[in-house]
């Protein structure tokens, strides 16, 4: 067991030693939060929230996520301070009526995150239902990820470009913990609230880029980059990211359009290449320091105006692939 001193363990029970503060490591038990929704749930003043949450992030009982102009808070996935965390909040009567107000809103702020979601949805449903009918169905995919990544269980899956974070909810039941990341905002929040719903709560979102994770080299069993590839400049960066953050034994599985000749969706979906080759899965994963291990191609429903989809998965060397990963991307 991982011990504090004394020094550290005082700074964190004067942390948690404040009322303001108590409620709110209550309320991040209940998942991540944005400072606008602590400041919506807790009826205070941003600027005031903010020194609070300093005040946490600094004696390491939350975790600080910035999103753009946003940003997120979350206590600690595992460790010391989160086990000092939850035996805090075990002693706090749950009726306390400060309490009982503070997740009656919470419900209110988590509806109204709930409703951003569908109105977005609503936005792009046409195109999103047009760019579904072009390939494969969904649930023959998914049956193929999951062979492709193999039985588990996996410690840490992480989904680059995680969209509505499906990939997260698939694989939530097979790992101890799942993160996506995603540079959309709008996305992340559609994927909250999917997740949210779903009762995952293993699974975390959070902002970044899938050529320059926020993980650490080594840290994750499995990697997904479902769907995201053809929307890159560099695709091989990608997969040279996905072999430094994976751990020596560790797996990526990708999934991507074959290529077609689909210009339109340049122009109106922003994809920078017209589907991803085997031939180039091969050789920037080769680069990467991965052995392939699995390919599955899905034709297209409807000829010549759908599109093929791939499910590719490959494997870090046991030994020394990371290491070799970050030399050619050097």
């Amino acid at each position: 067991m991982e011990l504090a001193s004394l020094a550290d363990l005082v700074v964190q029970l004067r942390a948690a030693g404040e009322a303001t503060r108590a409620r709110i490591l209550v309320l991040l038990s209940h998942g991540e939060l944005s400072v606008g929704e602590l400041a919506q749930v807790l009826n205070q003043s941003q600027p005031r929230l903010s020194r609070h949450l300093k005040f946490l992030t600094g004696a390491g009982l939350v975790e600080r996520l910035p999103e753009g102009a946003w940003v997120f808070y979350r206590l600690p996935g595992e460790g010391r301070a989160r086990s000092l965390v939850d035996g805090l909040i075990a002693w706090i009567d749950p009726s306390d009526p400060e309490i009982q107000r503070d997740l009656a809103r919470l419900r209110e702020v988590k509806g109204e995150r709930v409703a951003a979601a569908d109105a977005y949805f609503g936005r792009v449903a046409e195109h999103w239902d047009e760019l579904r009918a072009l390939h494969y169905s969904d649930a023959e995919i998914e049956k193929a990820v999951l062979a492709a990544a193999g039985p588990g269980p996996f410690d840490l899956v992480v989904d680059f470009g995680t969209g509505t974070g499906r990939m997260l909810a698939l694989f939530a039941g097979l790992a101890r913990r799942v993160e996506g990341i995603d540079l959309s905002h709008q996305m992340l929040t559609v994927a909250r609230s999917k997740l949210e719903s779903a009762g995952a709560a293993n699974a975390h979102v959070r902002h970044g880029d899938a050529t320059a994770t926020p993980y650490a080299d080594g840290c994750a069993s499995l990697v997904i980059i479902h769907q995201v590839l053809h929307f890159l400049d560099d695709p091989s960066r990608a997969l040279r990211e996905a072999a430094r953050v994976l751990r020596p034994g560790g797996r990526v599985v990708v999934v991507d359009f074959a290529p077609h000749t689909l210009e339109h969706l340049r122009e109106q979906h922003a994809h920078r290449r017209l589907g991803i080759s085997e031939a180039d899965l091969a050789t920037w994963g080769e680069k990467a320091g991965f052995t392939p291990s699995f390919s599955k191609t899905f034709d297209a429903p409807n000829g010549e105006k759908g599109i093929s989809v791939r499910v590719w998965a490959a494997d870090v060397a046991k030994l020394g692939g990371a290491k070799s990963a970050k030399r050619s991307a050097a």
